[in-house]
């Protein structure tokens, strides 16, 4: 069976609505629990769920896995002993357990891991499970009753353990972790301005600090739209009460430019530079860094492209790298739409930093790395936001390069980079890595097309889809990156040898009784834990490969 097409129907269906939303001929959607209730999916929760007197949440030891350390940091990197594996596990992984979610076609959130529950939002089903990394079992469920979009993180407050993650109507959810009820749920909108929360929120002390991913650059590609508006903006909420304490955008309040376009519908601006990615936070310095991308419309600003370094009690700008000045691009841009306007400075290539940045200690220095999706990866002065070292690999897209974020350890970066394969002589996808401190490559895993058998027949246009878009992880000295295709790959961090491998894109027999089958790895979907690796596979987004299953691989006895 040819697992693309397994939901071929259902995105064509949301596809549409999507498109006739954006020419304004529909105006809302069922809400997601009509549905799911429209299509019968309701009882396959029950069936998740582990037997009454096995659902107890113990939250008395440390978290193994949380996207945001915490100090507040995101190196994506694991020792022997926060990981519960070591090195020499990785060569002798065999697949534990597989859990999958209906009505599904991309998993995208990273978990929180503590003891023997994973707390993990499928992103589609609209909610989170606590589940039994032993058997896959859920303790608890709490249904947010809208779509996920970001990883969780977690901390204890008052002597409560607390998830805090965003649904896809722009709130924020604080949950009580270990029975999944809510503390509370509240906006994480920034005032007069709209946009997604794709990021993962960042708990930091009493603030919990919110990236808002406004730009305009869906709407943009409707050429009734009076393009663009939206804006990249950081919130700051309290973190026992969700109340707002202060915001940061990142340009100001768009207005009417006095453009119009061909088709002579009015222009707006400055818009863009959303904030789609994790803050870092760098306490010793009292300092918040963000990463930007692309503007939407005119006028371009000085903070697109950039990383961004912020007060962290004010909010108030410190300073501001670019590195990529005046890139404009929406989606009317794919189609030469008539919001794609092209000044003789507009450079219109959608070079976003996908990924947080990263602060490391490299020698007698600390330094801020961050990859971009222009293939580029920047070390950057913490204190100034001068450029220490610079590389490049390939030539990057507007899916990658760098899509969603480095790994780094002690000694390297870990960069993975999306070019499709035979893009042009330039295309380089697999995964770089480079010295922290100097910026000279290490080894590197240049990824070629496995299309052999049968899965040229199991994926569609097998042959580009090598590229490696997930963030990497890594663990002891390993690092697991994933591939468009569905393979996983572990590598030696200083050798670059591969000591495992395994192809996601197959049928699974689930722990809920539920239709699996894989496809592939994107986003934040590579965690690891309490002694197990976990990886989402299926990303239908793009022309990828839509899959619905949570796999849990744990050592071989």
């Amino acid at each position: 069976m040819n697992f693309y097409f397994r939901f071929s129907a259902r995105i064509r269906y949301y596809l549409s609505l999507v498109a006739l939303l954006s020419v304004g001929l529909i105006t809302a959607q069922p809400s997601l629990a009509q549905d799911q209730a429209a299509n019968g999916i309701a009882d396959w929760v029950e069936a998740s769920m582990c037997a009454a007197n096995s659902r107890t949440v113990n939250l008395e030891q440390s978290p193994s896995f949380v996207f945001t350390q915490a100090d507040g940091n995101n190196p994506r990197h694991l020792n022997a002993a926060q990981a519960g594996l070591t090195t020499a596990n990785m060569s002798n992984l065999e697949l534990s357990w597989a859990i999958a979610f209906p009505e599904t076609s991309s998993l995208r959130a990273a978990p929180v891991i503590v003891g023997s529950t994973i707390f993990y939002a499928a992103s589609d089903s609209g909610r989170v499970f606590a589940l039994d990394t032993e058997s896959g079992c859920a303790k608890w469920v709490y249904n947010a009753d809208s779509r996920l979009r970001s990883s969780m993180t977690y901390d204890v407050i008052d002597d409560v353990g607390m998830l805090v993650f965003s649904d896809g109507n722009g709130m924020i959810h604080s949950l009580n972790a270990e029975n999944g009820e809510a503390n509370w749920v509240v906006s994480g909108q920034a005032s007069d301005n709209q946009g997604m929360l794709t990021g993962t929120p960042v708990i930091h002390g009493d603030k919990i600090i919110v990236p808002v991913s406004g730009s305009g650059v869906l709407s943009g590609g409707n050429p009734r739209y009076e393009c663009c508006e939206n804006h990249g903006a950081i919130t700051t909420l309290n973190v026992r009460t969700g109340e707002k304490l202060w915001e940061y955008h990142t340009m100001p309040t768009a207005e009417y430019t006095g453009a119009v376009s061909s088709t002579g519908v009015k222009q707006r601006g400055p818009s863009g530079a959303p904030i789609w990615t994790t803050p870092t936070v760098d306490a010793k310095r009292g300092q918040i860094y963000i990463t930007t991308g692309e503007n939407t419309s005119h006028p371009t600003t000085g903070t697109s492209d950039s990383v961004i370094a912020l007060n962290l009690e004010t909010g108030e700008e410190i300073w501001v790298f670019q590195a990529l000045a005046n890139d404009m691009w929406n989606y009317g841009c794919t189609t030469a739409g008539p919001n794609c306007i092209i000044l003789a400075d507009t450079n219109s290539v959608d070079f976003d930093f996908g990924g947080p940045a990263v602060l490391v200690n490299a020698g007698e220095q600390e330094l801020l790395i961050a990859g971009q999706k222009s293939g580029d990866i920047w070390a950057l002065d913490p204190d100034t936001g001068a450029v220490v070292w610079n590389q490049s690999v390939g030539e990057g897209t507007a899916l990658g390069g760098n899509h969603w974020g480095i790994a780094t350890d002690s000694e390297r970066a870990f960069m993975t980079i999306n070019d499709p394969a035979g893009m042009s002589g330039t295309s380089k996808p697999g995964i770089y890595t480079y010295f922290l401190g100097t910026g000279e490559p290490s080894w590197f895993y240049e990824v070629q097309p496995d299309c052999n058998d049968d899965r040229s027949d199991r994926i569609r246009n097998c042959g580009a889809r090598t590229g490696f878009s997930a963030t990497p992880l890594s663990v002891d000295g390993a690092v697991i990156a994933g591939g468009l295709d569905g393979r996983l790959f572990i590598f030696n961090s200083d050798s670059g040898e591969i000591l495992f491998q395994y192809d996601t894109v197959t049928d699974f027999e689930t722990v809920n009784g539920v239709e699996g089958y894989g496809g592939s790895i994107d986003s934040h979907s590579i965690a690891a834990g309490s002694g197990m690796v976990f990886i989402g596979s299926g990303y239908g987004s793009f022309g990828q490969i839509a899959g619905n299953v949570l796999l849990a691989f744990k050592p071989s006895e």
